[in-house]
């Protein structure tokens, strides 16, 4: 399998940590979906990162249908999503609010970044940062109420990669967009994530 994609997108980084941590073998081929267009045009033609190009022929696009894959074809033991009604709907809930994040901090990197500063505009701006501020406040809760290891458990799950990846994602991507002094507790658990050797493998700033 070949994993297609820049390590500064949140969607690509938690499909590689997620099949790293399932215990799956690919490739990852650090394709940039700005810089070298044509080139991933040639492996999808809807130039979608992440892209994962499958053993058997054929491609998946879009981070949560690859993972969903992925977990289809690893013994139960080794998937990352809870497997308990009530724990399974909050690790969804807690990822959902991380893909959130994720989505916003995109948002505002195009408007500030790519957009020409006469055709920004303030109102859309501050709506997007207001929702990341309810989004970490929503994480930072959740994590200092945590009475495990993970958010979810002693055992680290798909939710655990989400938060943290997204958080890492944000202060790569926007440094100063989102005061870490704010979020005390997430700031802490996102630092236990990524001192792990899957998420060192995969780091944000990898070029």
């Amino acid at each position: 399998m070949q994993l297609i994609g820049m390590l500064d997108s949140p969607y690509v980084r938690r499909v590689a940590i997620g099949a790293t941590l399932m215990g799956l073998d690919f490739e990852h081929r650090s394709i940039s979906v700005l810089r070298q267009i044509e080139q991933y045009r040639a492996i999808n033609p809807l130039i979608k990162a992440p892209t994962l190009v499958c053993d058997a022929g054929g491609i998946l696009m879009d981070s949560n249908l690859i993972l969903a894959w992925l977990e289809s074809r690893v013994d139960p033991a080794q998937r990352l999503w809870p497997t308990q009604g009530e724990a399974y709907r909050q690790a969804l809930h807690l990822s959902g609010i991380a893909l959130v994040a994720c989505e916003k901090t995109v948002q505002h990197l195009y408007e500030t970044q790519l957009r020409p500063e006469a055709f920004q505009y303030e109102p859309w701006l501050s709506r997007i940062r207001s929702q990341l501020v309810d989004a970490w406040g929503l994480l930072d809760a959740a994590c200092a109420q945590r009475r495990t290891t993970w958010l979810c458990g002693d055992t680290l799950s798909q939710t655990d990669i989400d938060v943290a990846v997204a958080w890492g994602f944000n202060q790569f991507a926007q440094p100063g967009l989102s005061d870490a002094a704010q979020t005390p507790a997430l700031t802490a658990f996102a630092a236990q994530a990524e001192a792990l050797p899957a998420f060192l493998a995969y780091p944000v700033d990898r070029t």
